[in-house]
């Protein structure tokens, strides 16, 4: 991960499943790194999550308390594998949708999760934000997610979270749970769907959005059974793209089954119509 960092030198930095502890401990210490090598992120966005943080409830319905994935999200420890935004430029004020939950979203399938747990389980398995990134000539809204894998389930729980955690974006951009984000905006985050893995309705309907552009091609991860997008960075369609990337490049190894690359896109805000 540092070498990719090293390599690209983003403004603007999401990581997805890295660690978070309350007084954002381990968040600085990578900072810290990074800054001694020459790459300084002195914003940073990184609150409490659902990953890990305890439901009080059996949200798994295998009928115990206190499972990983009784979790608002799953995870073994409170932070357990979250989100962490890093950059250059101030970050302004954002929402936070973590907190709503699955059964409040259009159309949720709620992956036959037991009414008694509804009024409890949250959509979000990590997090999803809407934040401003305050730039000297304005703002730029950032749209972050990270979504469950649709695997490691007995029932369609995780496939349906996993769909609907990226049908939530096609949810905002209509104008649902307030005004659509302000533009220009970027999608960017972890879908977490791999081809023959769940539902691709609602992310293949974002790939397509009018709003949207693509993302650019490129297998973000090498899992067991080969290479997968898992990892998508969409740029409103009013901004003007210039390069995108991936590191390591194509043809070279992107470590271990498992292994995921950095996915890179620069935008040129200077010439927006």
């Amino acid at each position: 991960m540092i070498a990719g960092i090293l390599a690209s030198r983003p403004d603007v930095l999401l990581l997805t499943r890295i660690d978070h502890d309350l007084d954002g401990i381990a968040l600085a210490a990578l900072a810290g790194r990074l800054t001694a090598l020459g790459v300084d992120y002195p914003h940073r966005y990184a609150p409490r999550q659902n990953r890990g943080q305890p439901s009080g409830r059996d949200l798994d319905g295998n009928g115990r308390l206190g499972d990983p994935d009784d979790a608002h999200g799953y995870g073994r420890f409170s932070g357990d594998g979250a989100m962490a935004l890093l950059s250059r430029v101030p970050i302004a004020a954002g929402r936070d949708f973590s907190q709503l939950l699955w059964r409040e979203l259009p159309g949720a399938r709620l992956g036959g999760i037991a009414p008694e747990a509804q009024d409890t389980h949250r959509l979000s398995s990590s997090a999803h934000w809407e934040l401003q990134l305050q730039l000297p000539d304005g703002q730029l809204t950032l749209l972050t997610w990270a979504a469950t894998p649709p695997l490691f389930s007995p029932t369609s729980r995780n496939p349906d979270r996993n769909h609907d955690e990226a049908a939530f974006w096609l949810h905002r951009l209509a104008g649902a749970f307030g005004p659509p984000p302000a533009l220009p905006f970027v999608l960017i985050g972890l879908a977490n769907l791999a081809p023959d893995q769940g539902d691709p309705a609602a992310l293949n309907a974002l790939i397509a959005h009018p709003a949207l552009q693509p993302p650019a091609h490129g297998d973000t991860a090498q899992l067991r059974q080969g290479p997968a997008r898992l990892s998508h960075i969409q740029p409103s369609a009013d901004l003007r793209v210039t390069a995108t990337g991936l590191w390591p490049p194509p043809g070279q190894d992107a470590s271990a089954p498992g292994g995921h690359r950095l996915v890179w896109i620069d935008l040129d805000l200077a010439a927006r119509p």
